[in-house]
């Protein structure tokens, strides 16, 4: 279990950290995406500075600090709940997949983070004589 929390963790850090410099860059699906669905350009700052405080979080918590770990994922979790409404709210469908992948990964991450509260898993495999 030890092995899927830090791999599924580590792909969902990576993807929000992506995603979030792509977001800073303004890159023109982003700005394009972000008209589509009425979110207004000024937002994508602190959409980017989420998603980039949610793989942080997520970095931290990999490093043992789990509380922090598992708020970050819930913060991901509602962050791309909500992305997905501006999707539906705006009737845009054809891409409502992306914000649905990161919420899948978000999910996942808090899943196993959570799991990994038993005592079963307390420790990491490779400390364990």
């Amino acid at each position: 279990m030890f092995i899927a929390y830090v791999v599924v963790t580590a792909i969902t850090i990576a993807a929000n950290a992506g995603i979030a410099i792509v977001d800073f860059a303004r890159a023109e699906f982003v700005l394009a995406n972000s008209a589509e669905v009425k979110v207004p350009q000024s937002w994508l700052p602190m959409l980017a500075t989420l998603k980039a405080a949610g793989a942080v979080g997520l970095v931290l918590g990999l490093l043992g600090f789990r509380a922090i770990g598992i708020a970050a994922a819930i913060g991901l979790v509602l962050f791309f709940i909500g992305a997905i409404a501006a999707h539906l709210h705006a009737r845009v469908y054809h891409n409502v997949y992306g914000p649905g992948a990161y919420l899948g990964l978000a999910v996942a991450s808090l899943v196993l983070a959570a799991a990994r509260l038993t005592p079963e898993e307390d420790v990491s495999p490779a400390l364990v004589p």
